[in-house]
């Protein structure tokens, strides 16, 4: 059986009940305390990683994640979605190429091997997918296309899996030792790509049941990522990479990850106008486009720098942007939601 709600049902369900949700998010996010207890407890109790079969666990989790992913997706939403291609192609051109280039006019900038590294992780930030859940629910409570929302957020982790290792591999070297290509992409493959793909091809079967528990597997999905980044954190922690990292460095990263949003968020205004979209196809482009998954952010560092002490460095930049950006969006979503400008 595949449930799929009409339109109009699927906003009524999150225009009333996500509301409320969105609005209490812009005081305080519990997914980020959370990662602030998570990063906490590998400063305090490090050798956990060791006596736990974290990595086991973490690879298993990742592949039910992408597994539930799939069965979430329905081939009828992302063939309909097709239609808008102008607005798709916006999307992916902004999370994909936009974020990157802005990135990279800083790397003539570089002098030293720390501002290197933390240059690598805002490009590996920059070359994430957007986030899923959070794109369609913010485009939701701001009355944007909600389907064309679903589509782009979608298609866009499938893209990620192709297009975030191949911008990355002409910088990696320089500070990791990470395997070739083929080896990364296999990873990908046998990580990501399989699970959605037989959660795909399982969706008109067990689509139902992803959609009936959707709350417990969004539990699930961060339980998993908290406990990636714990074990992440723990191993800098072991390899004091963070000694060299001050306050002024941090309050440096939440400044320039604001300043990367807000960018991108103006750069995508300002096109929306320039081709005359409607405010539901504006709305969609500037919220997906300018968000940052930290699901794949999280699974792709564990493959793309599997070698590096300072892995702990390169998820910095994106667990402050995914803070940074439930907040900025939150007040501008419940903004549009009430009629305003945002």
């Amino acid at each position: 059986m595949n449930l799929v709600l009409p339109e109009h049902s699927l906003k009524k369900v999150i225009y009333g009940s996500v509301e409320k949700e969105i609005l209490m998010k812009i005081k305080i996010d519990g997914f980020v305390l959370a990662i602030a207890a998570a990063i906490g407890a590998a400063y305090l109790f490090p050798q956990l990683h060791w006596v736990l079969p974290l990595a086991t666990i973490g690879k298993t989790g990742v592949f039910f994640i992408f597994f539930f992913y799939g069965l979430k997706l329905s081939p009828e939403k992302l063939k309909a979605g097709l239609k808008n291609w102008k607005l798709h192609l916006l999307v992916q051109v902004s999370t994909f190429l936009v974020f990157p280039v802005l990135v990279l006019l800083f790397y003539p900038l570089l002098q030293t091997e720390q501002q290197t590294n933390l240059w690598v992780a805002f490009l590996f930030l920059a070359a994430l997918p957007s986030t899923v859940s959070s794109s369609v629910v913010m485009v939701a409570l701001a009355k944007g296309n909600v389907p064309a929302a679903i589509f782009n957020a979608s298609i866009s982790g499938l893209l990620g899996v192709v297009i975030t290792p191949l911008w990355m591999t002409a910088f990696i070297p320089a500070t990791t030792h990470t395997p070739d290509l083929s080896s990364i992409y296999l990873n990908l493959i046998v990580q990501i790509l399989l699970p959605v793909t037989m959660g795909i091809l399982l969706q008109r079967f067990m689509g139902h049941i992803a959609l009936r528990y959707s709350k417990q597997l969004s539990v699930f999905d961060r339980s998993i990522i908290l406990l990636i980044i714990f074990r992440s954190f723990a191993e800098s922690f072991e390899g004091n990479v963070f000694k060299s990292v001050s306050l002024t460095d941090l309050l440096v990263i939440a400044g320039a990850v604001t300043g990367l949003f807000l960018l991108v968020y103006a750069i995508t205004g300002y096109v929306a106008e320039i081709l005359k979209f409607s405010d539901e196809d504006r709305i969609t482009l500037q919220f997906c486009g300018t968000k940052k998954s930290l699901v794949h952010g999280t699974v792709f560092s564990k493959i793309l720098f599997e070698n590096s002490a300072a892995i702990g460095i390169i998820l910095l930049p994106i667990m402050v942007f995914h803070a940074v950006q439930i907040l900025i969006v939150s007040i501008l979503a419940s903004r549009l939601a009430h009629g305003k400008q945002p």
